[in-house]
């Protein structure tokens, strides 16, 4: 329909004609637009638009017409490949983000499983090499690559805890027994009794 004003639609200014109320173009070019019809009219011709616009629903009427327009203007700007020549750019710039995309992300899986490995290494060579002094170095290594049963386990862990402990404990009675046999030694002497000690063969 024309405009509150009625001044005619591009499409009937351009045309030469009165815009009637039932015009098919006035609610899709409006006065205030001349280029917009002038392009699509250039070319496919105001026959076919007609046509096509008729054809329509109404509701679908002002995406084909906006459709058109751009179609015609790509048209214009590209007279050998029109709008053609932007959706093969595109698609072009499309595959081109996707390969990059794909190598990004096998960059950054060779990154992710080097790191994966590195920290396997490094907690490995940890495991092997950390803890305690010789003895319990050797313990570790038994209990890491000669498992035991559960009970077994629970007895290995507990002389590992107490293994420091027990050293002291055993220290302490040899030096208890070292005392006590010199004290008997010096009783017998004292007795006079000269039998000498007997020492295993």
């Amino acid at each position: 329909m024309a405009s509150s004003s009625n001044s005619p639609c591009a499409a009937c200014k351009f045309l030469r004609r009165k815009c009637q109320p039932e015009c098919v173009f006035a609610p899709y070019f409006p006065p205030d637009q001349p280029q917009k019809f002038v392009n699509v009219h250039k070319v496919f011709g105001a026959s076919n638009i007609t046509k096509l616009l008729n054809e329509l629903h109404p509701s679908q009427r002002e995406d084909a017409v906006n459709s058109l327009a751009y179609e015609a203007d790509m048209r214009l700007r590209d007279p050998v490949y029109g709008c053609v020549g932007v959706i093969s750019l595109l698609q072009h710039q499309l595959r081109q983000l996707q390969m990059d995309l794909s190598c990004a992300k096998s960059e950054l899986s060779k990154y992710q499983s080097l790191g994966i490995t590195a920290t396997t290494h490094e907690n490995l060579g940890f495991n092997l090499i950390g803890g305690g002094g010789g003895g319990g170095r050797e313990h570790h290594y038994h209990h890491q690559f000669f498992p035991r049963d559960h009970h077994q386990q629970q007895m290995m862990r507990s002389f590992d805890a107490g293994s420091n402990y027990d050293a002291s404990l055993l220290a302490m009675n040899v030096s208890a027994g070292i005392g006590q046999l010199s004290q008997y030694q010096q009783t017998r002497a004292a007795a006079g009794d000269d039998r000498s000690t007997i020492h295993p063969s």
